[in-house]
């Protein structure tokens, strides 16, 4: 039996119910360490041969703590022999491999990592200052309800601040998990730790809600007769400050489980064309617990432009050369069309020398000729509107609006026209987008609600 089978043969008896203790003094009279991506392989062995991904998930936190020692401190000590062995997706190559190859590879693989950490802006830089920032929280989170005198209004705030972890798992899913299980089919993480990112993430919003029945003008000390139901505002739950107690344990597990497992992975197999584009994509998300992101110059040279890889013999590299590619993705010019026509609206794209140059497809309440194509949009406004549409298009132009909506009532159907300036990514402007919206589905949706 191989090591990751062995591994396998604990965790399910964890999942059978046995206890932490028996199972990890059988773990340690056949195993000094453990590589965290054998574990990682068996998780994925267990999800493939049908164990669900929720009864996994549920053991995560175990898993950890019969591999990686259930203090801190023995965690922290476990990594300084492990971190090597994490920097790339444990494969076949590494068998048979002699002691001093091994050891040179875990020595390259730790130089990957540590490099890309400490590169100005890269985004393992920032996932690790931003995981920093959380455990400061925690920190603080400890210390308080710790004290023997809990300040409530103190815990209150390092309990919503906390919460903001959520933008940290939201980048981490959708740009870290998809690319380790597609790419490089990695599936783990995702499967896993994505899941308990998702529990971490409800419970503090849970608990932050119960908290909201709590006095926080006062100190308090925990009080264990109290439920969260019954609470009377004047004192602190004592099972409310358990529930702090583990999600704040989980997620400071989740932090030692990025930095020794995942993000070594990212590191090991990622490109730099694809780190590039995670640094762009991680522009779209909110700032997480004050860590702004720093400027990476290469990526900001490179334009966030997604390009597949095709070989020269795909067959799909003909389709490839004669599609349009843009920020968020890339398609061909009948997909582009089929899709303009599907949106539920009128468009009209008028461009910076005021000419119409396109309308999209269907019928339509506004009716726009195919002979209007090429021609000055304001002939095709009467005296009385033609004024009116100079002055909004001249005021998109120089800058003073970017936006006009105007509500009007058409063949008996409310209408919503919005006149919106298109710019560049320079704010250059570059044309008027006219967009007619039919709002009688949102008037029927609020008269039901009533």
């Amino acid at each position: 039996m191989n090591r990751t089978e062995q591994i396998k043969g604990y965790l399910k008896r964890l999942g059978d119910g046995e206890s932490l203790e028996n199972v990890k003094k059988d773990f340690v009279k056949e195993f000094n360490d453990v590589n965290p991506i054998e574990i990682m392989e068996a998780e994925q062995a267990l999800i493939a041969e049908g164990t669900p991904i929720s009864e996994v998930s549920k053991l995560c936190d175990v898993h950890s703590a019969l591999f990686h020692g259930a203090t801190k401190e023995e965690r922290i000590a476990k990594a300084e022999n492990e971190i090597s062995e994490m920097k790339k997706y444990y494969d076949d190559t590494m068998k048979g491999m002699t002691k001093s190859a091994i050891a040179d590879m875990r020595k390259d693989r730790e130089s990957i990592f540590n490099k890309l950490a400490m590169i100005s802006g890269h985004p393992l830089n920032t996932f690790v200052k931003e995981n920093k920032a959380i455990q400061q929280v925690i920190d603080d989170i400890k210390e308080n309800i710790t004290s023997g005198h809990i300040d409530i209004k103190a815990l209150k705030e390092k309990i919503y601040k906390l919460r903001e972890l959520s933008i940290h798992y939201a980048k981490k899913g959708d740009l870290l998990y998809p690319v380790l299980n597609v790419r490089y089919k990695i599936s783990g993480p995702s499967a896993v730790m994505w899941t308990v990112d998702d529990e971490i993430r409800d419970e503090l919003s849970d608990i932050a809600k119960q908290l909201n029945y709590v006095d926080g003008n006062n100190s308090s000390k925990a009080d264990n007769n109290n439920s969260a139901d019954n609470n009377n505002g004047k004192s602190l739950d004592g099972k409310l400050i358990e529930r702090i107690e583990n999600v704040i344990k989980r997620a400071e597990e989740m932090i030692y489980k990025e930095d020794n497992i995942l993000y070594p992975n990212c590191a090991a197999n990622f490109t730099e064309a694809e780190w590039i584009g995670i640094y762009h994509d991680s522009k779209d998300y909110a700032v997480c617990l004050d860590t702004v992101s720093d400027r990476w110059e290469k990526a900001e040279e490179v334009e966030n432009v997604y390009k597949p890889e095709v070989s020269e013999q795909s067959d799909k590299k003909e389709d490839v050369q004669n599609e349009l590619y843009m920020a968020g993705g890339h398609m061909t010019l009948s997909q582009l069309e089929a899709l303009l026509n599907a949106i539920p609206m009128e468009i009209t794209f008028v461009d910076e020398d005021n000419i119409n140059r396109y309308f999209n497809e269907g019928s339509k309440v506004f009716k726009r000729p195919v002979m209007a194509i090429d021609r000055e949009v304001f002939s095709c406004h009467p005296p009385k509107i033609e004024a009116k549409v100079r002055r909004i298009i001249e005021e998109f132009r120089i800058g003073t609006l970017d936006e006009v909506p105007v509500w009007m009532d058409k063949q008996g159907r409310t209408m919503l026209v919005k006149y919106i300036a298109v710019r560049d990514k320079q704010g250059n402007y570059v044309g008027t987008l006219e967009a007619v919206q039919d709002m009688e589905f949102a008037k029927e949706h609020f008269v039901k609600l009533k």
